[in-house]
């Protein structure tokens, strides 16, 4: 597996190879031997250099006049991804949003199987949910130790969110999915990712908005590649 720069690889390299990833693996399925970077690029949405200098980051180059093999693009990038390997997941907070999650089959799919799901509501706790049985936030220790686990989606109501992120922290998760609108503080060594589904509403507003206009006559459409590069 060809090395990764010494350089820290910028978050936004890292937002995009979930994307070069799906889309190379519509390729496989369709068998296609090789991509060009101008063309993955086109399917990614973003800019061809942009493309090269992401795989570049992590020591991946193609071959001029051919481009990349798309099988071996494939597992390099999911080995970048640790797709090569399970990570499994313990659910915290098992109410709606949770419980679609835990049944959500393409979380498994994807190499992060749910293998445990925390509450503290004692009418819930107990419940079988998705196969599981619903045990209490303080057990979490003992929870992560059997399970073997390293990452917690935080599906809890906002205000419980930080002491839910303190306590699977305490029991020795290291990564945080963060379901909620608290912006969760944690210690360097853990990493926290957000997804705000208000936010990203909000964001394809400005495009319906944008895209409405331009259908309309007036303002001037937004110009999607300046934002991939």
């Amino acid at each position: 597996m060809p090395q990764a720069a010494a350089r820290k690889v910028s978050e936004a390299t890292v937002a995009r190879l979930p994307t070069y990833l799906r889309r190379l693996v519509d390729l496989a399925a369709a068998e296609s031997a090789t991509v060009s970077s101008d063309h993955l690029a086109e399917l990614a949405n973003v800019n061809p250099a942009t493309l090269r200098r992401d795989l570049a980051s992590f020591g991946i180059t193609g071959t001029r006049g051919v481009g990349y093999d798309v099988k071996y693009l494939v597992y390099e990038l999911s080995v970048v991804l640790g797709l090569n390997q399970e990570w499994p997941v313990v659910m915290v907070g098992v109410g709606n949003l949770g419980r679609a999650l835990a049944n959500y089959d393409g979380l498994g799919s994807r190499g992060f199987p749910v293998r445990a799901l925390l509450d503290v509501d004692p009418s819930v706790v107990g419940e079988l949910v998705a196969g599981l049985v619903v045990e209490h936030i303080d057990d979490a220790a003992t929870v992560v130790e059997k399970e073997n686990l390293a990452v917690a989606v935080i599906a809890t109501p906002p205000l419980a969110a930080q002491e839910a992120a303190d306590r699977m922290i305490a029991a020795g998760i290291t990564s945080l999915l963060n379901f909620t609108v608290v912006a969760l503080e944690v210690p360097e060594s853990v990493e926290v990712r957000r997804v705000d589904l208000a936010t990203e509403l909000q964001i394809l507003s400005f495009y319906q908005q944008r895209s409405s206009a331009a259908r309309a006559g007036s303002g001037v459409p937004l110009d999607r590649e300046m934002l991939t590069t």
